[in-house]
């Protein structure tokens, strides 16, 4: 009867590990912390440190990095139109291969999808 025992608590032991291990994932991805947006005062702050950079450098690095992340925001816009065309010719491919029942499923998580999307873009 003990090994019984001893085999239980290991098992539950061990689902514990995996379900912390899945739930601090699904945490994780969904609340943004894994893919960190860009931090420029950090980066700045760090720079500054590092290279023991003068107030002048600061002022002009601070330029610099303003000045590319607009032009990156620009690509982003610029490229975005042809991102949710391949979205969405790929969705009607998957679409068209779908029973009744899996396409309404389908279209459900669809929409799920954009709504975290456009809640991800807002902020």
């Amino acid at each position: 009867m003990t090994r019984r025992a001893y085999l239980y608590f290991v098992l539950t032991f061990l689902l514990g590990i995996i379900a912390g291990g899945a739930g601090m994932y699904h945490y994780i991805w969904h609340s943004g912390r894994w893919h960190q947006e860009y931090d420029q005062k950090q980066i700045i702050k760090r720079m500054r440190k590092d290279l023991s950079l003068d107030d002048a450098q600061v002022q002009k690095l601070t330029q610099i990095l303003d000045e590319s992340s607009r032009k990156h925001k620009e690509i982003e816009r610029a490229g975005e139109p042809q991102f949710d065309a391949l979205h969405q010719a790929t969705r009607n491919q998957i679409r068209a291969i779908l029973n009744a029942e899996q396409l309404a499923k389908f279209n459900d998580h669809v929409r799920r999808s954009d709504e975290r999307r456009k809640k991800q873009k807002s902020p």
